[in-house]
């Protein structure tokens, strides 16, 4: 059974190429981005590595802690920090899970639980291994996105996406193309009389789709 949407994301003990980590306990009372990755010294993880440090300032703003995991190990993390920090023009302050052994790639249903390394082996062995996942305080899964290895992930969304996410846990859903600052939308479940109790003046577009101004 894979994981999905409001799972209690897996709890495991891992190296980091900045030391031992438990995974609920690191997560604290945060949320957290777990970002992943087939292979250290990859083209295309390079830059998306460098994207989550150039945005460490965002991510402290929204009480989020950013954690990457790759198929590979420690040390080979510690050298790939170089590039990336070279190539982002900023600090990477996050941890990386060294994940040689496949145990998170596969707690995470990221590789089957056959899956093995071979010898020799290259990125598209653990290509699958690609995954975003934006888990709340709660430790449950909030939302997961899966990319292939030819197609960088766009941090933008994924922030708008962590925004979306934070502004809905305050009772309210956001429509297509929200952006922080744009109204929000009541649940159909909230009566017009509750809705008008707790948040003010809304737009009734339809009877199932009234708008109001998003909540602070």
């Amino acid at each position: 059974m894979g994981l999905r949407i409001n799972d209690t994301v897996p709890n495991f003990t891992a190296e980091t190429d900045q030391g031992t980590i438990t995974f609920h306990d690191w997560i604290g009372d945060s949320w957290a981005i777990l970002f992943s990755h087939p292979k250290d010294f990859t083209p295309v993880c390079t830059t998306e590595f460098s994207a989550v440090a150039q945005l460490t300032e965002e991510w402290e703003k929204r009480g989020t802690k950013v954690i990457g995991v790759s198929v590979d190990g420690v040390e080979d993390h510690r050298k790939w920090k170089g590039d990336i920090e070279a190539y982002g023009k900023a600090p990477a302050g996050f941890p990386i899970i060294a994940d040689a052994g496949l145990e998170v790639s596969k707690a995470f249903d990221m590789l089957p639980a056959e899956a093995y390394l071979p010898d020799g082996r290259t990125p598209a062995d653990s290509a699958t291994v690609r995954s975003v996942f934006i888990i709340g305080p709660d430790k449950q899964l909030k939302l997961s996105m899966t990319y292939p290895m030819t197609v960088g992930r766009n941090f933008a969304e994924i922030l708008r996406a962590l925004d979306g996410l934070q502004m809905s846990s305050k009772g309210v859903a956001t429509p297509a193309n929200w952006v922080p600052g744009d109204d929000v939308i009541i649940p159909p479940a909230v009566s017009n009389e509750a809705a008008k109790e707790k948040f003010g003046e809304f737009e009734t577009i339809f009877p199932y789709l009234r708008k109001t101004k998003a909540p602070e």
